[in-house]
């Protein structure tokens, strides 16, 4: 489906026996938000331990893969690949042994800054084993000078800069790190007298734990047997939260940000039927995704709801194409429209976003074809019209249909009688803190992190950029550089 791709999810439990199985089912509730590989590391106190393979949680792991990582905490992590290949070596967790001894790190977000400081280390000697942006950090923390392990992951996470929910564990303490504007999601719960933290409240639930609150922006948490402690190492930063998290990347029975997914969704709904209504017979989401606005929509509305598009839930990972051309066989594979409840009406298709509208055209035509009447999209966000360097994998800007066409050209390309977006204020409005506390650079190209001006030829690789010339991005609050190891000084 044409969708953005989900970034990654993260999850850590210490004090619990069985730390390993409940690590798996925490990533197997967050599988949502990475499906190219997965990987647990766990410690019995003496020694860090790790599996990690290609592939979905339950093609990853099994009963005798899981027995192999005896101890009572665990770390665990779904990748989808924002930076860095898609291959076994780029998996996480990224475990290390150094001089303060045994890491092992999961990271969801991206890190702006990860080539310049890449190169900094290779030139002073450093080997790297991936082309994850995340290595960098490993390396920053072996060749800290400071003393004891938490200083040293302050000393290594104060060199980064962008998007990053960190869970990190050593033989005996679970470390989770969110960073100063607060970007990507990271929450923290009890179960018994064991501590969580992951990227959404989905994983306790599963695992029968209590939500307590989120990790907040800047914060690190340092949880070992001597109970949960919480380090504030970072100046003030603005808050940048993901407003896409919100849109269509966290699930709805998910809390993110401390509020309920599934209630901001339906209130983007209710906004758009305010700002886009139009005479018609039903409301038809597109599913998943759509689900929630819809339900906001019809209600706002008046109109009835009816789920006029099934999904294959069982459609797995790749299929056999026929050779002889089925129309519009793609997205009839996982959609199929319910001739009974389209037929003669006039329909309004609501979905969370259009990316380069390739499937949204196809799924128009299809819910023509079983004989509607009128088909009228509307979508419970705003126009994308650039891409994300926090940790979502978005395509160049030239590949998303609201950069490079009119309302009317998408209306036309689509072939629907009428198309609306939601607007940024209706977007922000039903969140707290709105614009004030959300990112939304995606929608206004306006990026509150700035990336290196050196790094135009990285981040064409791995983020997607233009190749042609871009307006130079927003400076950062404050500048922060890389450390020159030799003299242990701040340069640059």
């Amino acid at each position: 489906m044409d969708k953005f791709r989900e970034e990654c999810g993260v999850f850590g439990i210490f004090g619990h026996p069985e730390a390993s199985n409940l690590t798996y089912l925490g990533l197997y509730a967050l599988q949502h938000r990475g499906q190219e590989s997965a990987g647990i590391a766990a410690s019995d106190g003496t020694v860090v331990r790790h599996h990690k393979a290609m592939g979905y949680v339950n093609d990853a792991f099994n009963s005798d893969a899981l027995a192999k990582l005896p101890g009572s905490l665990a770390i665990g992590h779904v990748r989808y690949s924002t930076a860095g290949e898609s291959l076994v070596a780029n998996a996480h967790p990224i475990v290390v042994d150094s001089v303060h001894g045994q890491l092992a790190v999961c990271h969801n977000g991206n890190l702006v800054n990860a080539g310049e400081l890449r190169d900094a280390l290779v030139r002073c000697g450093a080997i790297f084993q991936t082309n994850s942006d995340t290595e960098v950090v490993v390396h920053l923390f072996a060749r800290s000078r400071e003393n004891g392990v938490e200083a040293a992951v302050v000393d290594a996470i104060s060199q980064v800069r962008g998007a990053f929910s960190f869970v990190m564990m050593t033989k005996d303490r679970v470390i989770g790190v969110r960073d100063p504007h607060g970007f990507r999601p990271l929450a923290l719960g009890k179960l018994g007298a064991a501590w969580v933290v992951c990227s959404e409240t989905c994983a306790l639930d599963l695992i029968g734990a209590t939500y307590v609150r989120d990790v907040e922006p800047g914060e690190v948490i340092v949880i070992s047997s001597a109970g949960l402690r919480s380090i504030k190492p970072f100046g003030p930063a603005r808050q940048s939260q993901c407003i896409f998290e919100h849109v269509y990347f966290a699930r709805p029975d998910s809390f993110v940000f401390g509020e309920s997914v599934n209630e901001v969704r339906t209130q983007l709904g209710r906004t758009l039927a305010q700002e886009a209504p139009v005479d018609a017979d039903v409301v038809v989401p597109i599913p998943d995704s759509g689900v929630c606005a819809g339900i906001g929509y019809a209600e706002a509305s008046g109109l009835p709801m009816r789920m006029g598009l099934i999904r294959n839930h069982y459609v797995g990972r790749t299929f056999i194409e026929p050779q002889q051309s089925i129309r519009h066989f793609g997205v009839r594979v996982k959609l199929n429209p319910v001739k009974s409840i389209l037929d003669g009406r006039r329909v309004v298709l609501i979905d969370d976003s259009i990316v380069r509208g390739t499937t949204s055209r196809k799924i128009v035509r299809m819910v023509r074809s079983a004989g509607a009447r009128e088909v009228h999209m509307r979508i419970s966000c705003p126009p994308t019209v650039s891409p994300c360097f926090y940790g979502v994998d978005t395509p160049r800007r030239s590949e998303l249909i609201a950069a490079t066409h009119t309302l009317d050209e998408i209306r036309k390309y689509l072939d629907a009688d009428s198309v609306a977006y939601l607007s940024l204020d209706g977007l922000t409005s039903a969140v707290r803190g709105g614009k004030a506390k959300y990112c939304t650079s995606c929608y206004t190209g306006v990026y509150p992190v700035a990336f290196p001006r050196d790094e135009a030829a990285y981040l064409q690789l791995a983020l997607k950029l233009n190749p042609e010339p871009a307006s130079p991005p927003e400076e950062p609050e404050h500048s922060i550089g890389f450390r020159d190891f030799a003299k242990n000084t701040l340069v640059g």
